[in-house]
């Protein structure tokens, strides 16, 4: 039997902004940098902290489960954020989300997880330079200062009016991930850009 299923190569939630992006990049002239990080595997992982389960999942994935509130961990490609207190959010690299669920899936071995694919429901933005804490201070309610978020931080919050997970990324001058449904990222990153206006 024929094989009918379509296939169309993977279009990400704000291609048709790419552009955009970049001239506000260049524009600014160092200011920020916009950009997508497109396709990024997102994993939910739900387990209990405290249970067997939460170390053999972290040695498996050579990534220890951050178990502060807010807090990120960091491995090589793989970030895991920290969302409750049973629940974490592993990113990690495009197309690598079957490895991921199957690794964590096997060295949980009969402990209660829940690991579900959310790849396709958030794209990632990155966003950067030295005015990016001023940036996204045009629309978050978090206090963005580096004392108050710096690197490693994590936090479910709005930006703009949509709910976002921001991540200040954990290297000098990595800036932020802003996580954003895949539904409101055309909004989110309008929203961006008109904010960005001021240094361009």
């Amino acid at each position: 039997m024929a094989d009918n299923a379509l296939t169309a190569p993977l279009r990400s939630p704000l291609s048709q902004v790419a552009d955009r992006l970049a001239a506000a990049t260049r524009m600014s002239e160092g200011a920020i940098r916009l950009a997508e990080l497109p396709f990024l595997a997102q994993l939910n992982v739900r387990l209990d902290a405290k249970g067997a389960a939460a170390e053999a999942v972290g040695l498996a994935l050579d990534l220890p489960l951050p178990l502060q509130p807010n807090t990120v961990a960091r491995a090589g490609e793989l970030t895991a954020l920290w969302l409750g207190p049973d629940e974490w959010l592993l990113v990690g690299p495009p197309g690598s989300e079957r490895d991921l669920e199957s690794r964590i899936r096997q060295a949980a071995g009969d402990e209660p997880v829940s690991v579900i694919d959310v790849s396709a429901q958030r794209t990632t933005l990155l966003v950067t330079g030295p005015r990016a804490h001023d940036l996204l201070a045009h629309g978050c309610p978090l206090d963005l200062h580096p004392r108050t978020f710096g690197y490693g931080r994590c936090a479910q919050t709005t930006l703009g009016r949509t709910q976002v997970v921001l991540v200040a990324r954990d290297e000098p001058r990595a800036g932020f991930w802003v996580l954003a449904r895949s539904s409101f990222a055309g909004y989110l990153a309008d929203w961006l850009l008109d904010a960005a206006a001021e240094y361009i």
